[in-house]
């Protein structure tokens, strides 16, 4: 098989693959934010988790717990929840690294009571010796909680190898994202989010051997001389398709992206055999960079962005902004005046799940395509 056909053989039906799970016996645990959460720890209780992120459609029954001026990516998980989709979860795990999340969490708890809500109370001092020691505490809770659900204790050592397996997956889906910037041709800008979105609908051992699969092929091919617009992604999620297919209609390739969505939940590796693993996973949240969810003093977003610009020659910067999203929207003129600041041409286009006409984006992204 080709890498195209690899690819597309790839599920991202989220609720598919609860189903699937389900049916082999296996209890799966719903993430409510990727990248953010220590899913070693479900791994290695055996539990499956799978990230309910990036939903599409109207939402309705949502909008009898939560203003109008809330993130959609919110208010279209909860849509499922109350829909009775996500019945089959073991348990749905939220954090409180945004104002929106920390509503959700509430509004799950009490609407959903069917799905039991998992919390973890991150400290945002994070760098700190007692800001790392207070969030491995929280990871202890989890596990508590997860083993409760798992009907199973979860040992140090199950948390290790589940570590290694992590992080293996998190070197291949860099892999990729490098080679799909050498095959812009081939991998375009819809199916070089399918290989990030896929990674939320499978157990992290399957998604390795699938992504593996898909960068043997590329690796296989010749680099391509890409004639278009290279541009760098960034924003919480770029998975519409009707966003990508204008990426591709004026001749976009995204060579590298700052997005949560995507690779950037894979830039981190835990360390390994340190005998204290969950003390790792909140190391791994300490040394988080560029991530709007996650305080960041330093402001280091827009410099880790024109380093990836500069790396790959690119020829600007597209910012799909979430609507209504408290992080991401703080970070916006930060990040635009460091890349104004290093001659970095930027486009933002603002994003919602409920988008319907995409014709104020298609415009944007045209006139960026003429400018670049």
């Amino acid at each position: 098989m080709t890498a195209v056909d690899l690819i597309q053989a790839l599920n991202t039906d989220v609720l598919k693959a609860i189903d699937h799970y389900v049916d082999e016996g296996k209890k799966v645990i719903g993430i409510s934010a990727p990248g953010v959460v220590p899913e070693e720890i479900i791994h290695a209780a055996g539990l499956v988790p799978v990230t309910i992120w990036g939903a599409e459609g109207e939402v309705v029954e949502a909008k009898e717990y939560f203003p109008a001026f809330y993130a959609s990516i919110i208010l279209r998980t909860m849509d499922l929840g109350l829909q009775g989709k996500l019945d089959k979860l073991s348990g749905m795990l939220i954090t409180n690294l945004s104002d929106g999340l920390k509503g959700f969490s509430q509004n799950w708890k009490r609407a959903i009571p069917q799905v039991p809500m998992l919390y973890i109370p991150y400290g945002q001092n994070r760098k700190i010796e007692a800001g790392i020691e207070y969030n491995a505490r929280q990871f202890a809770h989890l596990r508590d909680n997860l083993a409760k659900i798992a009907g199973n204790d979860i040992s140090d050592d199950a948390i290790e190898e589940a570590i290694k397996l992590y992080n293996e997956h998190r070197k291949a889906m860099l892999e990729f994202s490098a080679l799909a910037a050498k095959h812009l041709n081939t991998v375009t800008p819809l199916l070089r989010n399918r290989v990030f979105s896929s990674a939320y609908c499978y157990a992290k051992d399957e998604h390795l051997a699938k992504v593996k699969e898909i960068n043997e092929a590329l690796k296989a091919m010749p680099e391509e001389d890409f004639k278009g617009k290279k541009v760098v992604t960034t924003g919480i999620l770029v998975n519409s398709e009707d966003i990508l297919k204008i990426f591709e209609e004026f001749g976009f390739g995204i060579v590298d992206d700052n997005v949560l969505h995507e690779s950037l939940q894979y830039e981190v590796q835990a360390k390994e055999g340190t005998g204290n693993p969950l003390r790792a996973l909140a190391q791994v949240f300490a040394d988080i960079e560029g991530n709007t969810f996650v305080f960041d003093e330093k402001k280091l977003r827009g410099s880790i962005i024109a380093d990836k610009v500069k790396k790959h020659g690119a020829n600007g910067v597209v910012y799909l902004l979430t609507k209504f999203s408290d992080t991401d929207e703080f970070d916006y003129p930060i990040l635009r005046d460091d890349l104004q600041k290093e001659h970095i041409p930027l486009n933002m286009v603002e994003v919602d799940q409920q988008m319907v006409s995409f014709e104020q984006a298609k415009t944007a992204l045209q006139t960026f395509a003429d400018m670049i």
